[in-house]
């Protein structure tokens, strides 16, 4: 039978209910250094073995999850990010990512989804890959800045290809910041956390 007290957060580990390091941040679909550091926040009850090892309760991670997701919790919601990509694995990624950290996050699968989503309510910031197909990245920038002017929305591009050129190019065209090879999505979270702090 399962226990449900905890005396002294010690964690029973035969119980199903309770979920590793590991799978913790894959139930959440995050990193386990965040989740850690979540748990060091207070952000995420962490409750511990007699080998100190981390364990966390299935219950106490759903009502995070809701949490997050809800934005009638909080007095005002945190910045709005569009993030235009047609990978939906890294769409997902970087938006429960930054969800997590309090903003609020819209996708786009396609140029044209992204340049409607922004007619729709222009976003704080647009993380944007310039390898799309049918209409690129660099095109839908132009058309950004066409409708909006030029840095009147921040962009940051991102891609896995990337040299010299491509950089002074997107800087001479009025992107932000530019995240290239060997991509990684932290990076493009880290970038748009300093772009625009929650």
């Amino acid at each position: 039978m399962a226990r449900r007290e905890i005396s002294g957060r010690r964690a029973p580990t035969s119980d199903p209910e309770w979920l590793t390091l590991g799978q913790a941040a894959k139930y959440l679909g995050v990193a386990q250094s965040t989740i850690r550091k979540w748990s060091d926040q207070g952000r995420v009850p962490a409750f511990y073995t007699p080998g100190g090892h981390r364990r966390y309760r299935r219950g106490d991670l759903d009502a995070f999850l809701q949490r997050s997701a809800s934005p009638s919790r909080h007095q005002s919601v945190g910045p709005s990010i569009l993030i235009v990509d047609d990978d939906d694995r890294i769409r997902e990624f970087v938006r429960v990512n930054l969800e997590m950290e309090g903003y609020t996050v819209r996708e786009a699968g396609s140029a044209e989804e992204g340049l409607t989503a922004l007619e729709e309510e222009p976003p704080d910031l647009i993380l944007l890959d310039v390898m799309m197909p049918q209409v690129d990245g660099w095109e839908m920038l132009r058309r950004v800045q066409e409708r909006h002017g030029v840095g009147a929305i921040p962009v940051v591009m991102f891609s896995g290809k990337v040299d010299d050129e491509t950089l002074a190019d997107a800087e001479s065209r009025g992107a932000q910041a530019f995240i290239g090879k060997p991509f990684n999505p932290q990076q493009l979270i880290e970038s748009t956390k300093q772009l625009l702090p929650v």
